[in-house]
């Protein structure tokens, strides 16, 4: 079984992916089922390397849906300024 802090940083993880999961620009992607489905598959492990490798795994979905976001927040401003304006306003 897993130790109390693993159990405690496995639901943090759930949760803050599932809070970034509202904002998925890809509403056919169905985030939150997907997301589900992984934690459920990885629910009866019980190995502790493997336990951390699937907490190591969905760090990295988190911190690739976060850049996501940003790009997209990039896009949406670059979108927002004229192409030929000068990036030096003073001669």
């Amino acid at each position: 079984m897993a130790s109390k802090e693993t159990r405690l940083r496995v639901i943090s993880l759930y949760k803050e992916l599932h809070r970034l999961g509202r904002d998925y620009p890809d509403p056919a992607y169905n985030f939150h089922k997907k997301l589900r489905g992984l934690f459920e598959k990885n629910r009866n492990l019980t190995d502790p390397q493997e336990i951390e490798k699937a907490i190591k795994l969905g760090e990295y979905i988190r911190n690739e849906t976060l850049a996501l976001y940003s790009l997209r927040k990039y896009r949406h401003l670059k979108r927002m300024y004229p192409q030929d304006s000068p990036s030096d306003p003073l001669p």
